[in-house]
């Protein structure tokens, strides 16, 4: 490949799922247990299991921390080489163990490619081929159904569309299905039971941008799900009569910064991922310099819904003025966490009582995270804000992907604030110094006893003001909101 030992050394040592063993260096046991310590998990002991796993299963397997493996509905979480254990104990994890699983069996998809064309699926994709449908039709539907970006920045889908089809010939389409955000886990809820309904999304996306190839790239966290959409993509290989471009589906390798739209492009070329400067924006010049249309995995979900039934239908939903559905992933101090669909503009409290039932017995709503660990935090006082874009901005937070994480009052929101700040430390990717450094030097800050104020807040504006990408921008919003809407934590 002509690559230089350095240019090796570099990618392998950027990702946290390659092992790097030296000359003269023992190679790590065969076995991994991985023990999620983000939010959810940590709210419900988490970094207890750890330390108890390391004492009772050290000697037979490596056991890791590691962020966010989007199941924060199960909490705690632990994987044992690929296998899931939800709501894990020490027990589970050891009888896993004791039956030497060498792997989980595949998820099976609720609608696999047969059931799929049987209920009507690609017949959209086939009159769109075949000249029943025009792309400023569908594009116009979309722009109606007001479909914005559904990974966390909210870009209106059909706006980029008709950026794209403005770009040079030669374009592609990127698909983001890397869904690191602590609390999020809707983009495997919905692989997992309807895989094609994404995968004709993509399909008429390239047709609409008339793009020569598809790429999906899936978080390594997913490796079950992975290996059902290969599946899935070779039935559809096998049996489609239509004219397709090439599907290629890519695995990340453990890092969460691969979900801004640049570093994904960065680790689909083959390097560390890394975020780009702008301009030139990736529709222009993105994916090996092509004009590139980028997506979340839950709008590209969308669209057959939309151009099947209608904008109309699609915003009909929607509270407080609000229009449209959100999918929202629950999880925390609830009797039913999961993922909910939900209208726009529901608010926390709505959506715990109506769709989680209630708070846990014996716990009282505290606060909550409305879009994962970047979202920032909002006390139970302000439980009754409209959840949708653009809506949280005033309070110093925003809905990001959706990810709901209930606190009760036996949580400490100093203590959530710290551990996202750990989490953005540890998963920068070390490219502009407010970031890299900025995080690690908060969390030494946060781990004191009394917090230097100050000084914190002169790291939280550096890092806002200069970080190259959302990573570092967004780390202060949980510190901010932390010292701000739960003061006598500070006391």
């Amino acid at each position: 490949m002509k690559l230089s030992q350095g240019e090796v050394y570099e990618v392998a040592s950027f990702y946290r799922h390659f092992d790097l063993v030296g000359e003269g260096q023992t190679p790590p046991p065969a076995l991994t247990v991985r023990v999620c310590d983000s939010l959810s998990c940590s709210m419900f002991g988490g970094q207890a299991l750890r330390g108890e796993l390391e004492t009772t299963v050290g000697d037979r397997a490596r056991v890791q921390a590691v962020s966010c493996v989007g199941r924060c509905q199960h909490a705690p979480v632990v994987v044992v080489d690929d296998r899931p254990i939800h709501n894990a104990d020490s027990a589970k994890v050891r009888a896993c163990i004791d039956l030497e699983h060498a792997g989980a069996e595949l998820p099976v998809a609720c609608t696999d490619y047969e059931a799929y064309v049987a209920s009507g699926g690609y017949r959209l994709l086939a009159d769109c081929l075949e000249g029943r449908r025009n792309a400023d039709e569908i594009i116009g539907e979309l722009e109606d159904a007001n479909l914005r970006g559904l990974g966390g920045a909210g870009f209106p889908a059909g706006r980029k569309w008709r950026i794209l089809r403005n770009q040079p010939p030669g374009r592609f389409v990127a698909v983001n299905i890397d869904e690191g955000e602590p609390g999020t886990f809707k983009d495997r809820h919905y692989l997992e039971r309807d895989p094609h309904r994404l995968i004709e999304g993509c399909l008429i996306a390239a047709w609409a941008v008339d793009a020569d190839a598809i790429y999906l790239y899936c978080r390594d966290e997913y490796s079950l799900l992975l290996r059902m959409l290969a599946i899935e993509l070779r039935k559809l290989r096998e049996h489609s009569t239509l004219a397709l471009p090439p599907v290629h589906l890519r695995r990340g390798a453990g890092a969460y910064i691969c979900g801004e739209e640049s570093a994904m492009l960065e680790s689909l070329e083959g390097r560390r991922g890394m975020p780009r400067l702008r301009p030139p924006y990736i529709a222009e010049i993105g994916l090996f310099g092509r004009p590139t249309l980028e997506h979340n995995m839950e709008t590209l979900y969308w669209v057959r819904e939309i151009i099947e039934k209608g904008a109309d239908r699609f915003c009909g939903q929607g509270r407080r003025g609000r229009r449209g559905v959100r999918s929202f992933s629950v999880s925390g101090r609830v009797k039913r966490p999961g993922m909910y669909l939900a209208p726009a503009g529901i608010s926390a409290r709505e959506l715990i009582d109506e769709y989680c039932g209630g708070m846990i017995d014996g716990e009282t709503f505290y606060g909550y995270f409305p879009g994962g660990a970047s979202g920032g935090i909002l006390p139970a006082s302000l439980g009754d804000i409209p959840l949708d874009f653009d809506t949280l901005e005033p309070y110093g937070c925003f809905i990001g992907s959706a990810a709901v994480i209930v606190l009760s009052e036996r949580d400490s929101a100093r203590e959530l604030a710290l551990n996202a700040m750990r989490f953005f430390s540890r998963e920068s990717c070390g490219r502009c110094t407010p970031c890299r450094v900025g995080t690690a030097q908060a969390v030494r800050l946060m781990e004191q006893p009394t917090w230097d104020l100050a000084r914190i807040e002169a790291l939280c504006e550096a890092m806002q003001e200069a970080s190259i990408c959302g990573l570092g921008q967004a780390a202060p919003n949980p510190v901010r909101c932390a010292v701000k809407y739960f003061p006598r934590e500070f006391e």
